[in-house]
Formats: C-alpha cells, structure tokens, sequence
C-alpha cells in the first residue's frame, strides 16, 4: 500500500455480539387450530409500522451510524436487533401454522392492506435521539402485543406473545442505561 494511501478501519469488532433477550425459553410453537383473523393480527407485528421488521431495520441503521463512534454502544443495539430477528422468525411460523401468508403485508381488520416499508423507521444523526427512538418503539411493540393478546383467545399464541414482550421490556432497561452512556 503507498503511503498516500490511508487504511480506514472500524475498530468495532462484532464477533461476540449474541442476541439480547431474557434467559427464558420460549413456549413451544403451537395453535390450537388455523384462524385467519389471528394469522392477520400477527402480520401487524411482522411487518406493519410497529413491528419487527422495522424494529430490526431501525435498530440495525442506528447500530450502523454508531459503530464508529461508540462501540460499546453499537454492539447493544446489534443485541437487540438479533432478538428482534429470532421474535420475527417466531411470529413468522405463528402466522403459517394460523393459515396465514408470512410475506410482507400486514393485514388490517378493516380488510386494508399494506406493504411493509421503511417508512416507519425513525432516524436521527443524534446519538441520543436515536436510543429515545428506540425506547418509543418498543413501548409502541409492548402496547401492540398486549392488544393483540386481548384480540386472541388461543393460549398458545398468547403464551407466545407474553415471552416476546419480556424481551421487549429488558430492551427497554437496555436501552434506558445505554442513555446515560451518551
């Protein structure tokens, strides 16, 4: 390399980075029977605008705009997009043992339909803007899920959803510390 030439590095080293989630398992994968109207409500949080999907393509834009700066910091929210991963897989599966399309549409009860896209995704070039972003999307999931549990009578999925939101909740405690390292 000649010496007009500068080596850009990120010093960031993702390697040990694992998703972040409660130490819980997860309740078995089960329905008990197809239900369409259940399938539908659970494609809004796959994919509509509070969902996973952009939980995971907001958390992995805000890791991405950091991982230079802040490290430490990059790496959490790396955690947590990972569990949103494992929570999108989850949800995915509900939906097709309920009948349903795993794609990405959400469907609404009014009958509506809409495609996912990252509209929903909230971005900022303020480090602390974007952790508060992070905070009101999972408040926003927590709420979402406990309405939807209340929508579906099937113990199964609910059992489901309640795991999902305890790793929502631990983000939240995540992402609160990580505010007092800005």
């Amino acid at each position: 390399m000649s010496d007009s030439k500068q080596l850009i590095s990120n010093q960031c080293n993702f390697t040990s980075v694992k998703p972040a989630m409660m130490e819980l398992p997860y309740p078995e994968l089960q329905v008990t029977g197809q239900n369409l109207k259940y399938a539908n409500l659970l494609t809004m949080d796959y994919c509509g605008g509070v969902s996973e999907m952009t939980a995971i393509t907001q958390y992995i834009n805000h890791e991405s705009r950091m991982s230079g700066q802040r490290c430490a910091l990059a790496k959490v929210l790396l955690g947590i997009a990972m569990a949103e991963m494992i929570h999108l897989q989850k949800l995915a599966e509900l939906i097709w043992m309920l009948g349903g399309s795993v794609d990405f549409v959400a469907r609404q009860q009014n009958g509506q339909q809409r495609m996912w896209t990252p509209s929903s995704v909230k971005t900022s070039d303020n480090i602390e803007k974007m952790i508060q972003q992070d905070i009101e999307g999972e408040r926003g999931a927590i709420q979402q899920y406990k309405m939807h549990m209340q929508m579906i009578q099937d113990i199964h999925v609910n059992r489901v959803l309640h795991r999902i939101i305890q790793d929502e909740e631990y983000h939240i405690m995540l992402l609160q510390a990580a505010v007092k390292m800005c």
